[in-house]
């Protein structure tokens, strides 16, 4: 991303002024985790996704090289994953006895959505690791924790996820990948899986891939699949790399985007593998990976947002058309810049508030990540509650947002945005496949609607409700706000509303989910995005009373969440129509008749 300027001050307002991460960390024993030593991360996160990773960014773009399973990444990529690797980024938030430094989880969940602003297609590989590290961690034995964990949290192996296979994308319950008990206590699994990122590259000495497969005998479908970790290169008794597994790279797909980011097919001949977690229980165990995956997607949404923004209002400030209908704003000059024309305001705040909202949406669902793994008990319980509600929002409302923001990147440059020098269309090319990833929209929207929702019977939907209900009691003492806060209550009530009523129409068909859920989706991303929008506006607006020498910053704020209330969350409007339209419109027509 050309000139990409990490958004420093923005994360800080969000962590500091309006989520209280401060008193947060303190309160989960990261006692070392203080603001000081958080804006010295920053600072060095901000100069590294700035200063290598945007340079790298059209670079990548030119794409990876096969040859003959051998996959070379674009110029640059290995050199910054290596000092990546050096600055010790990969063992940040984990345990000191396994190399990491043990700062909170979130503190890189903040950073991963600079390196993805700045190239998204580099900050693929370092991110699947992660959810490689957490699955191995909970799930391995003592054993093959000891030999992988070190090297992984190092960053010298890099992990993938693989699922998908040939005939079956999200339905993996059709998996034919099949797994084999060894004499020596592990496995030899033998099939393909497709679409594997960052499968195969010259990044790291070893890659340990995590594998569903089906054993000999399992039950039909979902619940006889179990979960592997399967490396690239066998591993000695120390940990150190020995003679190649029966893993290959049979190729690697030619995409729309993110042409640096390796998506392979990976080719399994009796390769050496071992059960992570119990038999035919490793769909559970993948979800640990899944919904680490989830969150980091929905973080690239932000990124793509906030990476529009900041190209699309540096062109718009600086480009001439036209004079302003309202009057000369450049005496000196032949025409106006266009911000000045209110259609290119429409669309630069649109994806303000998008990149904004949706960080502040972001964060808070890392902080809740980090209670569901540090806290304990009661508050655990409740974090890991709304976590699960939330995160098909965050994934799917932030990625499909990420898309119009991207496509006003192009659209504010003109001509010019559809010309590569500019970077406008590689960004949206690159961004296109976050609304795919880890379950696409219409996955998600299902998961939401029907395993979170009507699933809970509810009690999701009333343990987060309630906290937006709040939200909006406290802002109905400031009169500047108190219809905002008013717009959000009558839209809880309509949610709730919109929920019974097509539990009652499942009950007697349920293809009434299906035909609900995208919208009621995201129905609820803007209500949720519209409570954070509102709590920026009460922060900004007290900030603005003590007397504050950030004037500009603040006011900017109230600027946006006005520009939200008034524009964009009234799009809930025509998604509750959609949603109380019903199945018949969709399902009526006979298929032949298509």
């Amino acid at each position: 991303m050309q000139d990409y300027k990490a958004p420093q001050r923005d994360t800080l307002f969000v962590m500091q002024e309006l989520l209280g991460f401060e008193q947060h960390y303190a309160d989960l024993g990261f006692e070392d985790a203080s603001i000081d030593m958080v804006q010295a991360i920053f600072g060095e996160s901000a100069k590294f996704a700035e200063n290598v990773l945007a340079p790298l960014d059209a670079v990548g773009d030119q794409g990876c090289v096969w040859d003959e399973g051998t996959v070379t990444t674009p110029p640059g990529f290995k050199e910054a994953y290596q000092q990546y690797v050096e600055g010790g980024w990969t063992g940040m938030v984990h345990e000191p006895e396994l190399g990491g430094q043990g700062l909170p989880y979130s503190l890189s969940g903040m950073m991963a959505e600079w390196a993805s602003s700045a190239n998204h297609a580099w900050a693929m590989y370092p991110g699947l690791s992660q959810g490689c590290i957490e699955t191995v961690k909970e799930y391995a034995s003592d054993e093959i924790k000891g030999k992988f964990l070190p090297k992984l949290i190092e960053g010298t192996w890099t992990g993938t996820m693989c699922l998908t296979e040939p005939h079956c994308g999200s339905d993996l319950g059709m998996l034919k990948c099949k797994a084999e008990l060894n004499d020596d206590g592990s496995y030899r699994l033998n099939g393909t899986k497709i679409f594997i990122s960052a499968g195969e590259h010259d990044l790291s000495d070893n890659i340990v891939h995590i594998v569903i497969a089906r054993l000999p005998g399992a039950p039909e479908g979902t619940k006889g699949i179990s979960l592997f970790a399967v490396p690239k290169f066998n591993v000695g008794e120390q940990g150190e790399v020995t003679e190649r597994n029966g893993v290959s790279c049979g190729s690697i797909e030619h995409k729309m985007g993110i042409n640096g980011s390796a998506t392979c097919v990976i080719n399994f001949d009796n390769a050496k593998g071992f059960l992570l977690g119990e038999e035919n229980r490793g769909l559970n165990a993948m979800f640990t990976f899944m919904n680490v995956a989830r969150i980091g997607v929905g973080v690239e949404g932000v990124a793509a947002s906030e990476a529009a923004y900041q190209g699309a209002l540096r062109y718009a400030k600086d480009r001439l058309q036209f004079r302003a209908m309202d009057g000369v704003k450049n005496p000196n000059g032949p025409a106006d810049p266009i911000i000045n024309h209110p259609d290119v305001r429409r669309m630069l705040l649109t994806q303000k508030a998008f990149a904004e909202g949706g960080r502040a949406l972001a964060l808070y669902c890392m902080k809740l990540a980090d209670s569901t793994l540090y806290a304990k008990g009661e508050a655990q319980q409740t974090a890991d509650a709304k976590l699960a509600l939330l995160t098909p929002i965050l994934k799917a409302f932030l990625t499909e947002t990420a898309l119009e923001s991207t496509s006003y990147g192009i659209q504010i440059y003109g001509g010019h945005g559809y010309i590569k020098e500019w970077g406008m269309e590689q960004l949206a090319r690159d961004t296109r496949i976050s609304t795919l990833y880890e379950g696409t929209t219409g996955i998600q929207a299902l998961d939401l609607l029907g395993r979170k929702v009507l699933g809970s019977k509810g009690k999701l939907l009333q343990l987060v409700g309630a906290d937006l209900q709040k939200v909006c009691a406290d802002a109905k003492s400031n009169p500047n706000l108190a219809g905002y806060a008013a717009q959000l209550e009558k839209h809880l009530g309509e949610l709730q509303q919109m929920t019974m009523a097509i539990g009652d129409k499942a009950a007697t068909n349920p293809l009434e989910v299906g035909a609900a859920s995208v919208d009621y989706l995201m129905y609820s991303g803007y209500v949720v995005v519209g409570h954070f929008w509102l709590q920026i506006a009460q922060v900004a607006q007290q900030k603005l009373d003590e007397g504050t020498d950030e004037v500009d910053f603040y006011q900017a704020k109230l600027h946006t969440a006005r520009f939200y209330f008034e524009r964009l969350l009234p799009r809930t409007r025509g998604h509750k129509l959609g949603i109380l339209a019903g199945a018949d419109n969709l399902m009526a027509m006979p298929v032949e008749q298509f």
